[in-house]
């Protein structure tokens, strides 16, 4: 008679996973850089349609800064990076900064 083999189901606990932190990528207004050429970094490096990259030019302008988006941090940071470097390619002072989202 065969010996039977008794198993045992794991039991182990799997933790949730936990989201990444995230950041904000903000524009920081100027007073050098021309307003249609903000408008289309924020269009090619946000992937934002025209109206909205024009509404967050102005607000960064009457502000004096606007929060673009929320990313991960890698991401926001390579964005932030690429929409200054945009601005420097063209001599223009173009600055995105990033911060931990609260």
């Amino acid at each position: 008679m065969p010996q039977k083999t008794l198993v045992k189901p794991r039991t182990a606990t799997r933790s949730a996973p936990t989201r990444p932190p995230l950041y904000k990528v903000i524009l920081l207004n100027d007073d050098f850089t021309p307003r249609e050429f903000v408008v289309q970094v924020l269009k090619a490096v946000f992937r934002m349609r025209p109206e909205r990259a024009y509404a967050v030019m102005m607000t960064a302008h009457r502000r004096g800064a606007c929060v673009i988006a929320v990313y991960t941090r890698d991401v926001a940071e390579t964005k932030a990076t690429e929409g200054t470097e945009r601005g420097r390619q063209k001599g223009y002072p173009l600055q995105f900064a990033t911060e931990p989202e609260e």
